[in-house]
């Protein structure tokens, strides 16, 4: 669908030399002299590379609507994730690259949100936060004090992370999906 460049916000898909771009940021720049301009910065969804473009207010710019879908995690294999769609139970492989560092924390049921053009998935989404037991913690150093250090532990899913020093082994914690830091301690 064709759109005003002075329309286009962050978020929005484009299309432009035959890519699918997200728009990371806009901005509408005045000079002194001369006619506004639309800076777009972009970030290409299959290989992940960035551009600026400039446009006049007044072109227009073509916009995508992508399709997105709840699908519940079933299984991985390698590097390959099944999800299934919750309202047709179609299943879909998708690639450990298109999910990214969120991947390890995929949990078997779990939701999550796959965008998709043209039955092709480009995005996953998954829930902000995940509860995670802690399989080895260090122990704790003397004279540490609770709110200026943090220690190492690793999680049931492997993946390392830091949490304070009265948090054990075998305690269950809530851990962001984005980055793997701890947040607090899980209510049972």
């Amino acid at each position: 669908m064709k759109v005003a460049a002075i329309t286009v916000r962050s978020g929005n898909v484009l299309e432009q030399d035959n890519k699918l771009w997200v728009v990371l940021k806009s901005e509408i720049f005045n000079p002194g002299k001369g006619a506004s301009v639309v800076q777009v910065e972009m970030r290409d969804l299959r290989s992940g590379n960035k551009t600026n473009v400039r446009y006049r207010t007044q072109e227009t710019v073509e916009r995508v609507n992508l399709d997105e879908s709840e699908y519940s995690f079933l299984y991985s294999e390698g590097d390959s994730f099944t999800f299934m769609n919750q309202e047709t139970f179609e299943q879909i492989s998708i690639p450990r690259d298109i999910i990214g560092y969120p991947a390890a924390f995929l949990q078997d049921g779990m939701m999550c949100s796959i965008k998709t053009y043209e039955g092709q998935p480009l995005a996953v989404s998954i829930p902000d936060t995940v509860i995670l037991e802690i399989t080895e913690a260090d122990a704790v150093v003397k004279g540490q004090t609770a709110s200026s250090s943090y220690k190492p532990a690793l999680l049931s899913n492997g993946v390392k992370t830091s949490v304070p020093p009265f948090i054990g082994a075998g305690t269950r914690i809530v851990v962001k999906t984005e980055d793997g830091s701890y947040v607090e301690r899980a209510k049972d």
